[in-house]
Parts: structure tokens; sequence; C-alpha cells
């Protein structure tokens, strides 16, 4: 298996992530790539407002849809972690 040597994105220690995030920044792959698709960015006005160069932001697009899996499981791991502290991540129901 050839692994990717990745510019713009780097390893974190964490204790049960393990996705990629941004070189010199506390800033998980993921966030930038999740942020750009609700805002519905293109690469470049998310390099804008990440300042990033826009050679990360296309780094980050490849590897988050590269990764998917990855993704999804450590959100479903984050959910449960504060599910298990008593966070309500559910809006409340409200009657009219």
């Amino acid at each position: 298996m050839t692994t990717i040597q990745w510019q713009y994105l780097e390893q974190h220690p964490h204790p049960w992530r393990k996705q990629l995030y941004i070189k010199d920044r506390r800033v998980k792959a993921s966030v930038i790539y999740y942020d750009m698709i609700v805002n519905n960015e293109t690469p470049s006005q998310a390099a804008e407002n990440w300042d990033l160069p826009l050679a990360a932001i296309e780094e980050v697009i490849e590897y988050c849809q590269t990764h998917q899996e990855l993704l999804k499981l450590e959100a479903a791991e984050g959910r449960r972690r504060l599910e298990e502290k008593g966070v309500c991540l559910e809006p409340p129901v409200t009657h009219r």
C-alpha cells in the first residue's frame, strides 16, 4: 500500500482521532471540508476564508473524499462521547 505524503496535512497526537489536520494549525481537515460544503463555497473562496493556499484546500478535498469512512467513524465516536457526557445533540421539539 502506498502512503501519500501530504504537503499541507499532518497528524496530531490524540487519543482516538486519526484524521489529519492542517499543518501548524489545530484545525481538522474535515472542519474545512464540511464548512466549504455547508457554505457552498468554491475552493478559491474557502482558501480565502481560511487564509490558506488554494493547493491546501485542494489537498483537504482530496483527503476528505478519500477518507470518508474514517471521518464518519470519528464523527459517530464524537457524538457518542458527547451523549455519554449528557450533551443533547438534537434540537428541542417545539409545538406550535
